[in-house]
């Protein structure tokens, strides 16, 4: 780290071996921390830490935390204050130590039972989604990374941390917090829902068909309706982060009612609740389009005039 606010090499705790805590030890043992214990009750945890931290103890919990001049807290929010008041009560964090918390919800606040042992309390969450597969950890060094510390010098740390795994590290308050894992929890999340509902719906709707005198298989994972959609995605996706509003296109923004009827009543055929999710959504896109009123209208009655 810059400025010898810590050694060239940290030992580095983590807890726990999940799909976010070892990726970072991979990150950052690949710029020369020693992740010297970790802690893993699943078998899944533990075959993980076995692949990605083959030199790494699995230790119980404070054992972990007693080693570390690094702890890494990588456990879900819901278990996140239980954990820092454990460690407090049975003072098995070293005074002096990094405590960083990878939550995306909390920020230091939550760490305050070890923050008032003398330890260096961190927020430091990446602004990616982990699925446990290898790529995992080399979106790592493409991410950005929302940081929360209590002072300069705990923002230091952390973004100097980030920087070294190749990260972009950038400041949120703590009050912010909240909202800020909303908006993430919002691209993440629902756009994977509204890709994979995309999915099913244009197999329903290929479904039956022949090509070459065979039967059409729709419904394998990575088929023809997933090559349909990926490409439609993709451009959609960096159309909106690179023009805005301006992205918008389809039936909403043209303002063409009828058609949104029509897909309003075929998709009530197909899933009434796939439907609905459209029309919720498609509410908002009109909002953002400032789309005509009869748009409007068609998407609050359903399209088949019952509200």
């Amino acid at each position: 780290m810059v400025d010898g606010l810590r050694p060239a090499r940290l030992t580095v705790g983590i807890i726990s071996a999940g799909r976010v805590g070892t990726a970072l030890g991979v990150a950052l043992e690949r710029c020369e921390h020693v992740v010297v214990a970790c802690s893993a009750i699943s078998n899944e945890s533990r075959l993980r830490a076995a692949r990605r931290l083959p030199d790494t103890a699995v230790l119980p919990v404070q054992e972990v935390a007693g080693r570390a001049e690094l702890l890494v807290l990588a456990v879900p929010d819901a278990e996140l204050g239980a954990l820092v008041s454990g460690l407090a009560a049975t003072g098995a964090v070293r005074p002096g130590a990094i405590v960083v918390h990878t939550s995306g919800i909390n920020g230091i606040g939550v760490l305050e039972p070890l923050t008032a042992q003398g330890c260096i309390p961190l927020a430091i969450h990446p602004a990616m989604t982990f699925t446990g597969a290898d790529e995992d950890i080399d979106r790592l060094s493409d991410a950005c990374f929302g940081v929360t510390a209590a002072d300069e010098i705990g923002y230091a740390i952390g973004q100097s941390l980030v920087l070294e795994i190749g990260g972009e590290p950038f400041r949120v308050r703590e009050d912010a917090r909240a909202l800020y894992h909303a908006a993430l929890a919002h691209a993440g999340n629902h756009v994977t829902t509204v890709v994979l509902d995309a999915v099913e719906a244009l197999r329903a709707a290929l479904r039956g068909q022949e090509l070459l005198g065979q039967e059409l298989i729709v419904d394998a994972p990575g088929g023809l309706a997933e090559r349909i959609v990926a490409p439609l995605a993709r451009a959609s996706l960096e159309n909106a982060l690179q023009r805005g509003q301006a992205a918008l296109t389809g039936p909403v923004a043209r303002g063409d009612a009828d058609s949104l009827g029509r897909h309003l009543q075929a998709l009530s055929e197909t899933d009434p609740e796939l439907a609905q999710a459209y029309r919720a959504n498609s509410l908002r896109t009109a909002e953002r389009a400032h789309a005509p009123e009869e748009v409007f209208e068609v998407l609050q009655t359903n399209g088949t005039g019952q509200p």
